[in-house]
Formats: C-alpha cells, sequence, structure tokens
C-alpha cells in the first residue's frame, strides 16, 4: 500500500486495485489541488477545504455520510463526531473515516475539533495501525490535544495534517508545535509504502509526508 499526501488534509491511498482520496480541497486555500482519479472518494464533511469533488477524474464511489461501506477490496466505516467542542453547534459534524485495506486498520479524523474522544468513538477505533490527525488548532485540534488522542490510540504511525504550511492561508498553526508536544520525534519523506508487517512494534513512528502532486 502507498500513501500520499496531496496537501492539506487531502491524502491518495493506493494498492494493487484501489484508489482512494481523502478530503479534495480547493484551491482558495492556497494550494493547488491536482485532478486525480479515484475508486473511492471520502468526506469528512461539506466546507471547501475538504469536499472538492469536482477534482476528481471519472467515475468514483462517493462517501460523506455516515455508515459502513464495502468498496472492492476496502472497508470503510464513517463514524460522526463533531467539528467542535460544542456537539457541532458552532461548526457542524464531521466524519472519522476508519479504514482497512491489506490486513491494516487506517484512520482519518478529518476536522476533528471535539475535546476528546467518546467512549463510543473510542471502541470503533480500537486497534488502528495508522492515524492521520488534524494538528493545527483554531478550526480542529490543536497539538496538545493530538498528542494526547494520539498517547490513548497508540497507533502504530502517526500521519499529521491540517497545519500551516508553505502558501496555506488558513490561520492555523505551523507543524513546530506538534513537534514540540512529541519530542522532535518525526521522519519526514515524501510518499509512504508499507506492508502490515513493517508497521513499527515498540513505539509510535511519526511520520510526516511532504505534498505531492
Amino acid at each position: 500500500m502507498q500513501i500520499i499526501r496531496l496537501g492539506h488534509s487531502c491524502f491518495r491511498i493506493q494498492n494493487d486495485g484501489t484508489t482512494l482520496i481523502i478530503d479534495p480541497f480547493e484551491d482558495s486555500i492556497g494550494l493547488k489541488m491536482p485532478k486525480v482519479s479515484a475508486d473511492i472518494v471520502l468526506s469528512s464533511h461539506d466546507h471547501y477545504d475538504h469536499a472538492n469533488f469536482n477534482a476528481i477524474r471519472g467515475e468514483s464511489f462517493k462517501i460523506s455520510t455516515p455508515g459502513e461501506y464495502e468498496v472492492k477490496d476496502v472497508f470503510i466505516y464513517a463514524i460522526k463526531s463533531y467539528h467542535d467542542d460544542n456537539h457541532g453547534q458552532d461548526r457542524g459534524e464531521n466524519l472519522i473515516f476508519f479504514i482497512e485495506i491489506e490486513g491494516m486498520k487506517l484512520v482519518h479524523l478529518g476536522d476533528f475539533g471535539q475535546k476528546e474522544l467518546t467512549q463510543e468513538q473510542l471502541k470503533k477505533l480500537e486497534g488502528v495501525d495508522i492515524l492521520m490527525i488534524p494538528v493545527g488548532g483554531t478550526f480542529t485540534i490543536d497539538a496538545k490535544k493530538a498528542a494526547e488522542i494520539i498517547s490513548i490510540l497508540e497507533p502504530a504511525m502517526v500521519i499529521p495534517m491540517h497545519y500551516k504550511e508553505l502558501g496555506v492561508k488558513l490561520n492555523i498553526d505551523p507543524l513546530e508545535k506538534f513537534k514540540k508536544e512529541i519530542g522532535n520525534k518525526m521522519e519526514i519523506i515524501d510518499k509512504l509504502k508499507i506492508k502490515k508487517k513493517d508497521l513499527p512494534k515498540e513505539e509510535t513512528k511519526v511520520v510526516v509526508l511532504t505534498p505531492q502532486k
């Protein structure tokens, strides 16, 4: 399996038979969203920086509501959560995506903004291998809350997202704050190619994916 970050909170996940795109963004955030093809497109919520379906070429299976889905060789659980810590009254609802692919369990938290995960959400996210988590604050949890969630879920790998980077116009924190929270332990790479047997066994590994086109 290969994971590429296209920028912001948008990822392309591929195995031999299936391509997923998560949270395609509009160019107005300051980054250029490439035109891409996908079998499955996931959108955590309908804000402009997470739901640019027009960037997807051809036909694809779109998921933007809670539920359980099986598409080709991929199982996807879209779990209801909130974009804020006020039961969605400030910024609405958000989907957490739990994805089972190639024997691995991936979680994309979308624009998760709750102060903490509920017991029901924790139960559904049990056993996550790779966690994609927002760290920029303002619209989502910040670096400190992200570190707390990581310590609770104990994933094998973490990929931070939704932070201030070159070009991004949103008023969110840079990656440096998250780096300090986790004690400077980050590996920066262009893409992640991984099989289940390669997942870290001892401690959580943090991987920063530079945006690719």
